[in-house]
């Protein structure tokens, strides 16, 4: 069984550290842009409060390559698409925030656990 895309990206982002809550076993870090706390379960079902942020938009060619993926709070991840999503490849400012995203999940990353 090859675990859910949520975990990996979480296993890879070194602000979150396993955890147990209520029992389960999860991963707590911070969302990609503002930092807020999120909780990812290991086993789902995962909870309404972390959605996963392509940094580079599949609309503007992005992969789901591990890099390419981060943990945001909905706010957060709804608030990028609206405003950058589209015109990343239009508008430097949608192209500055996707930068400065990437380097930001560079500077987090943390190699796969086996």
């Amino acid at each position: 069984m090859t675990k859910p895309l949520l975990v990996a990206v979480a296993e890879t982002d070194s602000t979150f550290e396993p955890v147990e809550l209520d029992g389960r076993a999860a991963w707590r870090g911070k969302c990609l842009h503002c930092n807020a706390p999120l909780v990812v379960f290991k086993a789902g079902p995962q909870s309404s409060t972390v959605t996963l942020e392509h940094i580079v938009p599949r609309t503007a060619g992005g992969s789901d390559a591990l890099a390419n993926l981060g943990l945001a709070c909905p706010r957060c991840n709804h608030g990028k698409g609206v405003r950058h999503d589209r015109s990343v490849r239009t508008d430097a400012r949608s192209a500055e925030v996707v930068a400065r995203l990437l380097e930001k999940r560079k500077r987090r990353w943390r190699d796969p656990r086996p």
